[in-house]
């Protein structure tokens, strides 16, 4: 099993298989526009935008989960993710990440690499980096900035 054997709805309501993605090197963060550590949307794009063509993508997965600093509809957080921080990179329905809601992925996710706290899901911006297999790679703490460690992704792509 691995990431691509999952199904996910995109923020606009639509099922899509993360098989989509097969061969492409991913960072699946879970976002939230109230947050403080929100300006790393910011980097998250620079990232995608250097990358995309090269085979990496930015899936960004809102959750309301940490203190509420996601509150709004699945529209109103896509309009502020454009709007606010200028991504243009795949984002995706809300979803719990921790408890008995967790979104499946993100239970797949949080056994395959756990964090300081175990399994559990520490706060967003949440990192975790897959190689083009679908396999998880490492998994990054919030505080970690994705300019960090955009050397592991450019190992991963095979561009140095």
């Amino acid at each position: 099993m691995n990431v691509h054997d999952f199904s996910v709805r995109t923020i606009r309501g639509d099922e899509l298989s993360l098989s989509d993605y097969r061969g492409q090197v991913l960072l699946i963060v879970n976002t939230a526009t109230k947050c403080g550590f929100a300006p790393q949307f910011k980097e998250l794009q620079q990232l995608y935008e250097k990358y995309k063509e090269q085979g990496f993508t930015v899936l960004g997965f809102p959750c309301n989960q940490f203190r509420e600093q996601e509150p709004g509809t699945n529209s109103q957080v896509e309009q502020s993710c454009q709007l606010n921080f200028g991504v243009g990179f795949p984002l995706f329905a809300k979803i719990d990440v921790n408890g008995k809601d967790a979104d499946p992925l993100y239970v797949y996710l949080k056994n395959e690499a756990s964090g300081l706290l175990g399994s559990k899901i520490k706060w967003n911006f949440t990192k975790f980096l897959i190689d083009r297999s679908g396999n998880v790679v490492k998994r990054f703490s919030p505080t970690t900035r994705p300019m960090k460690f955009e050397d592991r992704i450019v190992k991963l792509l095979g561009t140095r």
